[in-house]
This record gives structure tokens, sequence and C-alpha cells, in this order.
């Protein structure tokens, strides 16, 4: 998306960019767009922020991040608010699908060094020593049997 939000001021103890702390009207502001509109993405299922035990719409700054860029894909890339759900949507998507692929790398890795390390035990339990044989020797010769032709 539009990348990390940078609002030049550190969060309170225990929030951080998904907490939601703006009132609809600073979200508004800090969006550069009217109230109206975020009450109408909201609807649409575009940006859905927080909510009060009352019922009041609390914006984080991601939500903020988020409101910039349907804001730039609908005025600058003319892309439609459908348009721009189903781009919300497949991104949201792509980032569950990448921690997903992550997640099943970090399994696959620990696997492989489980299996190199137990290969390597297995390998150092074997005897380095000859196996011993038998120190006699002796030699066969065959004769065919000419009589039988």
């Amino acid at each position: 998306m539009a990348g990390r939000p940078n609002p030049g001021f550190g969060f309170p103890p225990g929030a951080n960019e998904d907490t939601p702390m703006f009132v609809i009207s600073v979200a508004a502001q800090l969006s550069g767009l009217h109230a109206q509109t975020l009450r109408s993405y909201d609807r649409l299922g575009l940006v859905s922020p927080g909510r009060t035990p009352a019922g009041g719409r609390r914006y984080s700054l991601r939500d903020i991040a988020l409101l910039r860029e349907v804001q730039r894909l609908s005025q600058e890339e003319g892309v439609n608010l459908a348009g721009i759900k189903r781009i919300i949507d497949l991104e949201n998507e792509v980032d569950v699908l990448r921690a997903q692929v992550q997640e099943l790398a970090e399994e696959v890795a620990a696997a492989h060094a489980a299996a190199e390390q137990a290969a390597a035990q297995v390998h150092a339990s074997y005897r380095r020593d000859l196996v011993p044989i038998r120190q006699e020797t002796a030699l066969v010769v065959w004769k065919p049997d000419r009589k039988r032709r």
C-alpha cells in the first residue's frame, strides 16, 4: 500500500500504528478528506475503523494511510471505488499469503536443519575401523571335465 504511516510523533505506551485513536474529524483532517467521505468509505468497506463502545469511529494511523491511498487511486489513477475495494482486498490477501510463505519457509528451514543434525549424528555413530576379515586365503583352480563333450 502507501507504506508505513509516519505521523512525526511517538506512540502512547502500548499503542502502535494499528491502535484506533483518532476521531473522525481528526482522521478527515489528517487524510485530507471530508468526514462524510470517510463515512461513505466505511459503509462501502474500503476503510473499516475501530469502534468505541458507544459506536463512534476511531481511526488508526494505518487507516489514515489507507484513506490516503484510496484517495490517490481514485484521483490520480482514475480507479473507481469497486476497483479500489478489489485492490485493497487483493493486497490484504497477498500480505496474508506472504506471512504464510514466510512461516512455511521457516518451518522447512528448521526441518532441514534437524534432518542435517540427525544425519550428522548417524554418521558420527559409524565405527571408523575396518571390518575384520579372516586372514586365510585359498586359491581354487577349476578344471573342467573334458570327457563330457
